[in-house]
């Protein structure tokens, strides 16, 4: 009997395929629609942007008059001082300090030289270079540490912190032969028409590695130079190790480095393009790192760049795994071990997301596992070369395809795990963008004060003059105010429907007053705002509403701007200044800052309660601010810490700008009363939260503590393996 079918399912299959392609074309215009919104947005964004840029120029336009007025006067005095008798009488005398000076700079380098183990050769003529630099000197003998340290000087901490000798590398060696596990790593290569002489480095820095379980699976991507086969034929032949894929066609980077992971049988898998470098201890420090987290399924250390002399330059000092910042660049690129069942979960890299393959790759690898199982080993231990037609060179121009391939990746990545968010290229990386719930939810913004009319109308009305988010209430916390224009203007102001004033005449505890409020306020979202806090950006609560409204998140701070325009407040760094710094304090407002921390979303330990929003579950589960042990001060820092020990992030977003008239109502810490109580609270800090002061997991170990400008630490508080040996480390 023939197949027969029912003409009622032979007429409903085309009409079901009809109706998905128009559903899927709505979701399409759908989409498109939003995205138009979205770019308008930016535009408006972008205008008020610029309004605010220019107003910054003209404030340091003016700065840089009366600067060059000043420096105009010191120079006249110094001129005046050079032409002065007593000048030239003391001129022997100074001529004998900087000889003794420059003696005792050549007998600390023959020291330093001694104790590292140079030889008292070598030792000597860097002495003699140090007293007295001249030219045509061997490099051996000018590498010493300088007379003056500028705190800056990268190549000088690379020379005294890391860069192991003879010495720490057979220390090295002896604690690899101790480990007790030693998991087999696949370094997966691939390659298309290389330098030479750059793969050859690329490569010997694999086989010069003190960790010794590893293979090199290289694919070269059909390239079309012949002397690429027989260069790799030739170092194969010499290291079994080695596993050479020639590819028969071309097929570009994500293709050729799949053809060189089905040659990988590693227990873990990393990647190394075929003109960077590792150091000789990347290997062994990243299994030692395994050995210490049984549970890590992806691991990522610090990088540096190379120049084309290979010199060693703009080190990247990463945070411990930040989601936050990890979407707004990719945090993880070098050096990365991935758990081979990880990698073949993912099913490898997408020819789709060209340029920003390795993006794609961890996006989709964050997917299947947990923050715990990701691991940040801090330590500098790839070097990623920079030339013409880099990447690293971080010129957009260059390959802009790629940042463009990185924002796909985060919006595909985004739909499959069911988030409200798009992710838009912004210049110098990717804001995510999260949608506010379908019906925004009540905001309740508390402002504390005592009189100060003229601050706290500047913040009211700028509040109600420049938020386009509508649904809050305003609830003014009036500390015992006596001031009649200020009781007269909080009046006025209660006429409104959406705004309170509640009175407490109780002595001032920033805490106490702020936990009232809360308790108040029927909004499901708490906004906490100083009394001198001027609002600038229209969107800055829809920002703070829709990035508080994540699920995951806790405290919420904006980008506070002194009225001159630099930066007030970009996060919290703990520890900085014996306790807690602002990140990036007084940089200019239209500065990116350290790998764009002050200009991009990301989490932070801490942010200021200055202007910080959360939702009230979260604020009431964990009792509010302190308001026995915190009254005043650190009572911002101690109620994100206190989320964080619940599993919530803190976030930082530079798309909330506000100006901040910086203790304008209740002064500095200035008084020996005041100094005393702050002490007595910094020192609860370090009693409550001694890890986290110790070592803020939002911030590098390798930078400093003593500035709030993410300059580097000397030295850095984490030792290498071969610290504890005479080595000059």
């Amino acid at each position: 009997m023939p197949i027969t079918t029912d003409p009622a399912h032979a007429v409903a299959a085309p009409a079901d395929t009809s109706a998905q392609q128009l559903n899927e074309l709505t979701e399409a215009v759908k989409d498109r629609d939003q995205q138009l919104v979205e770019l308008l947005q930016d535009y408006t964004e972008r205008n008020f942007q610029l309004i605010s840029a220019y107003q910054v120029i003209s404030c340091q336009n003016q700065e840089i008059l009366s600067q060059q007025a000043s420096v105009k006067e010191t120079q006249a005095q110094i001129d005046r001082m050079y032409r002065s008798t007593s000048w030239r009488v003391t001129a022997p005398l100074r001529a004998v300090s900087v000889a003794i000076q420059n003696l005792k700079h050549a007998l600390r380098v023959f020291k330093d030289g001694l104790r590292s183990g140079r030889g008292a050769g070598l030792a000597t003529r860097q002495a003699l270079h140090a007293y007295a630099p001249g030219e045509g000197v061997d490099a051996q003998a000018a590498d010493h540490a300088p007379k003056v340290l500028d705190l800056r000087d990268y190549q000088e901490w690379v020379r005294r912190y890391d860069t192991p000798d003879a010495a720490a590398l057979e220390v090295m060696r002896q604690q690899v032969a101790a480990l007790t596990a030693s998991p087999k790593v696949s370094v997966v290569m691939p390659t298309y028409n290389a330098n030479l002489v750059w793969l050859g480095e690329a490569i010997q820095s694999v086989k010069d590695q003190l960790y010794p379980h590893w293979e090199l699976c290289i694919a070269d991507d059909a390239s079309t130079d012949p002397a690429v086969r027989p260069f790799l034929e030739k170092l194969a032949a010499e290291d079994a190790r080695i596993k050479l894929v020639f590819r028969a066609t071309n097929g570009h980077i994500s293709a050729a480095t799949n053809s060189a992971l089905e040659a990988a049988t590693g227990d873990w898998i990393t990647f190394l393009d075929h003109d960077d470098l590792l150091p000789p201890h990347a290997l062994f420090y990243m299994v030692r790192a395994i050995a210490a987290n049984p549970d890590a399924r992806m691991l990522y250390s610090d990088e540096d760049k190379l120049d084309e002399q290979g010199r060693r330059y703009d080190p990247y000092f990463k945070s411990d795994w930040n989601l936050d910042l990890f979407y707004s660049h990719n945090l993880v690129t070098h050096l990365a071990f991935y758990r081979r069942d990880l990698i073949a979960r993912t099913g490898g890299l997408r020819d789709a997301y060209a340029g920003a393959q390795d993006y794609d790759l961890v996006l989709r690898a964050i997917e299947h596992i947990e923050p715990a199982q990701i691991v940040h080993v801090p330590f500098i231990l790839y070097h990623w070369r920079a030339h013409a037609g880099s990447t690293a060179t971080a010129d957009l121009n260059i390959k802009p395809y790629a940042m463009l391939a990185g924002e796909r990746a985060l919006n595909d990545h985004f739909k499959r795990i069911g988030a409200r968010a798009r992710a838009q290229f912004v210049g110098h990386g990717y804001r995510a963008r999260y949608k506010l719930p379908d019906v925004p939810p009540l905001v309740s913004i508390i402002i504390p004060t005592r009189n100060m009319v003229h601050l706290v109308k500047v913040c009211i009305e700028s509040i109600k003059a420049k938020t386009r988010y509508k649904n809050y209430e305003i609830i003014l916390m009036d500390n015992g105010s006596d001031d009649p224009a200020a009781l007269a203007y909080f009046a006025e102001q209660a006429q409104a429907d959406n705004f309170r004033v509640i009175r407490d005449d109780s002595p001032f505890c920033y805490s106490a007053i702020n936990n009232l409020g809360a308790r108040e306020a029927r909004g499901e979202v708490l906004v906490f705002l100083n009394n001198d806090i001027e609002i600038i950006t229209h969107e800055w609560l829809d920002e703070l509403v829709s990035q508080a409204c994540r699920p995951g998140v806790g405290a919420v701070g904006a980008r506070l701007l002194y009225p001159n325009g630099m930066l007030q407040h970009a996060g919290i760094v703990l520890g900085i200044g014996g306790w807690a710094g602002h990140s990036h304090k007084g940089f200019s407002s239209l500065a990116h800052g350290y790998v764009g921390r002050a200009s991009l979303i990301s989490s932070f330990s801490a942010v200021t309660g200055a202007c910080l929003a959360v939702q009230k579950q979260h604020f009431m589960k964990v009792g509010g601010f302190d308001e026995v042990n915190l009254r005043v001060a650190c009572n911002d820092v101690d109620l994100c810490l206190k989320f964080t020990e619940i599993g919530l992030r803190n976030i930082y977003t530079p798309f909330a700008s506000l100006f901040h008239h910086e203790s304008a109502t209740r002064g500095y810490e200035d008084t020996p009363e005041k100094m005393a109580r702050f002490q007595k609270e910094v020192s609860y800090m370090r009693s409550r939260w001694p890890t986290l002061m110790a070592n803020d997991p939002a911030y590098s170990p390798n930078l400093t503590l003593d500035h709030e400008d993410f300059g580097l630490a000397w030295p850095p508080r984490v030792a290498h393996a071969y610290a504890n040996a005479n080595t000059n480390a």
